[in-house]
């Protein structure tokens, strides 16, 4: 019995017991179509003090943890800001970012007035209500309306809102702290003007140089990100301010340097699948449920703070739109869009209330906050951010079709060929693999370049590395074979690598190559999400577009192609693109389908197919093409019971983005999972290359 009892009162044991929270009960209540923070929240509050009382906050495990998760959590949010979009609007991001921050404050501090909080706690949650999450950036990412300016201008917008409301957080610290005077002010943003701009400045310049000495080492920049956001948190503690102004600022410092890269993507998973979920637990363990249906004022202290915030958020979005002439849809989808509060508002209010500014009921009050714009913002955002008007749209091209189909990826001058990269790893895939690419290189009038990587390392001996060159020259003969077979012109190519993706990569850069076609890959195990895999690498490097391809038959028998489409830009083009190539050389049949909202209008379902018509006959003249605008509530479902009569499903692949370091669900993915068809994923090339595909 002593024995079971020093085991219990182990340190590992809460450890163990999130663990489990955090595996099981996100997916249990995302199968309820519950968001899964609620569910770590609803986790705190069972297993915490006022129930179960198997967690506390004051344990020393949940103190560590929680607190690594408040910092990660900020740094995320800086990380994910869009520094290339902010760039392109600052001025009027600065404008909206001005007017969300103002008007939110003043309706925050109103409230705590009227029920009866001291000026510097009604501050203190004012400035709660000015920053934002951009929850819903992944809908209109998905949407393909990110180009949009409005929303360009909220995403940018972040910057200002969150550094805002953590310098509204640091005074008002610093006075309940009785250490406010004019000198003391002064002195406090002196320190912190400074001392933001080392982090800034300091931390950028150190990550460009450690990232370029390193190479591909992703070990030691993981590890370089992580101290730069421990370092910078325990700086602004020594300036003597909190430390989560630090680590949003260290997020900014090093998001050019560690740039969208598989690095990136795994700071972010380790945060999103760890840290941040025990945060979330630990704020659960904070709540009081029958403390707060108790409190009378408590509810009415709730609903003043959800409206205020709703209200003020609206009225922000409504003056930026006054002064930079935008229209109702754009207004309503930067209101839906800087309304919700996860990351800075959270962590402000876990400081302020550990701090004893805030009290128990403005927690609570916030939590509900939370939920309530965490649901309401992204579904008001897929509701009207629908058709936004983008550069690019098809409604009134840009670019004539002549333009686009004359374009090359990289620099026409430097590749007069259409060429395309098949990297060759499995005999069972390699025959499908060369077909397809044999299909668009003589539609192009191109040739296909089969490539081998035998993988080199460190302690491999010579013997090991000669069976290896072995093996892959097998796998390029057979290559070679099917080309001639297929009639298309084929170049081999065995690469020695220390890592297959760079190589691939590097090859497919060194070649000119306009297109890279893979084989699919599972890409959503544990150890692939945490160590990447080939397809991960190669879509995070490559200066191309890549086609991951699942083919479950031979591409010369597919009759009938599915083509998903959200929205009418060129992105949209490229996939219509793709797929008719396919369609020509089978005689195939093409089903273009659109799914929206159960209650969308019938002039707008009009509208839609009017406008995939329009992309019909101007890219795809001479197929024989279906439209269909089906009305779902769940895309994921009516895209699978679309695909059950196709033969072929070619769709977009997204680069996976979360909003404030919260996983979000990519419907993407969903669907492939799902699918028991063949089908080809079109990913986007690297941001920094101009990518316009020639097929």
């Amino acid at each position: 019995m002593e024995s079971l009892l020093h085991v219990v009162q182990q340190p590992i044991v809460p450890f163990a017991i999130l663990l489990a929270v955090i595996l099981t009960v996100p997916p249990l209540f995302e199968r309820l179509r519950l968001p899964g923070l609620v569910g770590l929240l609803a986790a705190g509050v069972i297993l915490g003090p006022n129930a179960l009382k198997i967690l506390d906050t004051k344990q020393p495990t949940m103190e560590l943890l929680s607190d690594i998760g408040l910092v990660y959590l900020m740094f995320v949010a800086g990380l994910e800001v869009d520094m290339e979009q902010f760039r392109k609007t600052k001025y009027r991001s600065a404008g909206f970012g001005t007017f969300t921050f103002i008007v939110p404050l003043i309706f925050g501090t109103t409230v705590g007035r009227v029920f009866g909080f001291d000026w510097n706690a009604s501050i203190l949650i004012g400035s709660l209500f000015a920053s934002h999450t951009l929850l819903a950036y992944p809908i209109v990412s998905r949407l393909g309306v990110v180009g949009n300016e409005a929303v360009t201008v909220t995403i940018g917008a972040t910057i200002f809102t969150d550094i805002g409301a953590l310098l509204v957080l640091a005074v008002c610290i610093a006075i309940h702290k009785g250490e406010f005077s004019l000198t003391s002010l002064f002195t406090l943003l002196g320190m912190l003007i400074a001392y933001s701009a080392i982090v800034l400045f300091g931390f950028d310049w150190a990550g460009r140089q450690f990232f370029r000495r390193t190479g591909d080492d992703q070990g030691n920049q993981f590890l370089f990100v992580l101290l730069a956001v421990f370092l910078a948190a325990l700086g602004a503690e020594l300036i003597g301010v909190e430390k989560i102004v630090g680590a949003f600022l260290a997020g900014l410092a090093v998001n050019d340097a560690i740039g969208e890269g598989p690095v990136k993507e795994k700071v972010i998973f380790v945060g999103s699948v760890l840290f941040i979920p025990v945060f979330f637990v630990d704020m659960g363990l904070l709540i009081d449920i029958p403390g707060f249906l108790k409190s009378l004022s408590s509810i009415w202290l709730t609903l003043a703070i959800v409206f205020g915030l709703i209200t003020s958020k609206f009225l922000a979005a409504f003056f930026a739109s006054l002064i930079y002439r935008y229209n109702k849809q754009e207004m309503l989808t930067m209101w839906s869009l800087s309304m919700p509060q996860v990351a800075a508002t959270l962590a402000a209010t876990l400081v302020g209330y550990r701090a004893g500014i805030l009290s128990e009921g403005v927690l609570n009050s916030v939590l509900v906050l939370m939920l309530v714009t965490a649901t309401l913002g992204p579904l008001i955002t897929s509701k009207v951010a629908t058709g936004l008007r983008v550069q690019e749209t098809l409604v009134e091209p840009v670019k004539p079709k002549s333009e686009i189909e004359s374009e090359i990826t990289i620099d026409n001058k430097l590749s007069s060929r259409f060429t395309i990269v098949v990297p060759v790893r499995n005999p069972q895939t390699e025959r499908f693999l060369i077909e397809i690419a044999a299909i668009l290189a003589k539609h192009e009038g191109g040739r296909i370049l089969p490539l081998a990587i035998p993988q080199a390392h460190a302690q491999m001996d010579a013997s090991e590395l000669d069976q290896a060159l072995k093996r892959n020259q097998i796998l390029l003969n057979r290559a070679m074979e099917m080309s001639r077979e297929l009639g298309v012109e084929a170049e081999p190519i065995l690469r020695i690598d220390d890592a297959v993706p760079q190589g691939i990569s590097r090859a497919s850069r060194e070649n000119n190559a306009n297109l890279i076609v893979m084989g699919w890959s599972n890409r959503a195990s544990f150890r692939a999400r945490l160590f990447g895999n080939v397809i991960d690498g190669v879509l995070w490097a490559s200066h191309c577009p890549v086609a991951i391809t699942r083919l479950l038959d031979s591409p010369s028998k597919i009759g009938r192609i599915l083509v998903p489409m959200e929205n009418f830009t060129n992105q949209a083009v490229r996939l219509i693109r793709f797929a008719k190539i396919l369609a020509d050389a089978n005689q195939a049949q093409i089903t273009l389908l659109n799914v929206c909202d159960r209650r969308t209008s019938d002039t707008k379902i009009a509208w839609t197919t009017s406008q995939m018509n329009l992309l019909a006959e101007k890219w795809m003249p001479d197929i024989n093409t279906d439209i269909k605008v089906v009305a779902n509530d769940d895309i994921v479902k009516a895209v699978l019971i679309a695909s059950q009569l196709s033969d072929l499903v070619v769709l977009r692949s997204e680069r996976q983005r979360t909003a404030g370091g919260l996983a979000m669900s990519n419907i993407t993915t969903e669907i492939v999972q799902q699918l028991h068809c063949s089908f080809v994923l079109l990913g986007e090339p690297q941001k920094n290359y101009r990518e316009v595909v020639s097929y």
